[in-house]
């Protein structure tokens, strides 16, 4: 009787549930999810729970495979070289594949006063925190949300669309990945629902006030940080090379630059060092990609090179209201979206549509498919190998 492969995947979001699923396509695979939570978090729905308008929680039974071992527990280290997986808890867990999907969160804010004053909603218990520091609050002290982003977008519109007086600072520019006509939609929406939109960065933060580099103070009640971006250390505290965010450097299949059976999916993974957007777009076709490159492994067959593309960013805007941004191939905004209450449905279409993907693959594993190629990173790797091919020369 054959022996059977273990595989680990750490993160059970978006990518590591895909990956998950997908690889009990194989009989002879035994695969184990790692994760700290033992229900599954929508993240695209996190601005809901802030602002008391929805739930994200779905119970793993709705995504996750039966033949998927789930342990709730939070990796600590990864020993490459036993291939285990050290546990919170105690213990370890063995694994012949790892698939390292263990997501992203809010970079530390840079604003003296911001670790002490400020809020992050980027986990559920982030989000719940700051949902318990709202309820504390009467409905009239003013909200400061920073950073423009699509989260901080999000829920400003959220918390404005509930009654909140809620300024929103926007950096250097209000909703960069915004085409210039999408962006002039949403700036409307946003005074209409009464949120005011400043072009300034957070420069410190109190308990009550949110200082600008203008020397100029936003009152402040709650203030909201959702600008930078980060990912869990685990890579770096394994010894495993990551870029400059501490996302784990792989190669063009996802497999590791360090280890050819570890791979890597989700917002914490670097392909040739050039990552693709954050989204859960992106999450669950890295996921599906990671698991076919164990799985190509396992066959004998050489796995193929990602080609991921992201075709649209949506931003809900309160309620019955939100905006599709359609992408180009080369990832720049397009001068084509959709606002309004069309966009909203389409919105809300994703919640439900992005859990039955997941749900599909469980039950049919291998099912899920993806089309839209990124030019974007074509051209920055071909520009990359040109650079390299001139510093040999030189």
């Amino acid at each position: 009787m054959a022996e059977s492969t273990e595989v680990v995947v750490i993160g059970g979001g978006y990518a590591g549930v895909m990956a998950a699923n997908r690889l009990t396509r194989r009989d002879d695979v035994y695969v184990t999810l790692i994760n700290p939570r033992s229900t599954f978090v929508q993240r695209i729905r996190l601005h809901h729970l802030v602002a008391g308008s929805g739930d994200p929680l779905v119970e793993y039974e709705q995504t996750l495979s039966p033949a998927v071992r789930l342990v709730v527990d939070a990796a600590t280290r990864i020993d490459a070289a036993e291939r285990s997986v050290s546990l919170a808890s105690g213990g370890a867990v063995r694994y012949d594949y790892l698939v390292y999907a263990v997501g992203s969160g809010s970079a530390e804010p840079s604003a003296p006063g911001a670790a002490e004053f400020a809020y992050t909603m980027d986990t559920l218990e982030a989000a719940q925190r700051l949902r318990s520091v709202l309820d504390d609050t009467p409905l009239s002290a003013p909200v400061t949300v920073v950073g423009s982003g699509p989260t901080g977008n999000e829920v400003a519109a959220e918390l404005a669309d509930a009654g909140r007086p809620v300024t929103l600072l926007a950096g250097t520019r209000f909703a960069p990945y915004l085409h210039p006509k999408a962006r002039q939609t949403v700036r409307k929406r946003m005074a209409r629902l009464g949120v005011t939109v400043l072009e300034g960065t957070a420069t410190a933060v109190t308990r009550d006030a949110v200082r600008l580099g203008d020397g100029k103070e936003v009152p402040s009640a709650v203030t909201v940080w959702t600008a930078g971006f980060g990912v869990p250390d685990l890579a770096v505290r394994s010894g495993l090379r990551t870029d400059d965010k501490g996302r784990l450097i792989t190669d063009e299949t996802l497999t590791s630059v360090d280890d050819e059976r570890i791979v890597a999916a989700g917002d914490s993974v670097s392909p040739s060092g050039v990552p693709l957007r954050m989204s859960c777009q992106g999450a669950i076709p890295l996921g599906a990609h990671a698991a076919d490159t164990v799985l190509a492994r396992l066959s004998g067959d050489r796995p193929a090179p990602i080609d991921i593309g992201l075709p649209a960013v949506c931003t809900s805007l309160g309620s019955g209201n939100a905006t599709m941004q359609f992408l180009a191939k080369n990832g720049e905004a397009r001068r084509l979206f959709v606002s309004g209450r069309l966009g909203s449905k389409l919105k809300e279409f994703t919640y439900p549509h992005v859990i039955g993907m997941l749900a599909k693959e469980a039950r049919e594993p291998g099912t899920f498919v993806w089309k839209p190629k990124d030019e974007r990173r074509s051209s920055l790797l071909a520009e990359r190998g040109a650079a390299r091919a001139v510093d040999r020369a030189a």
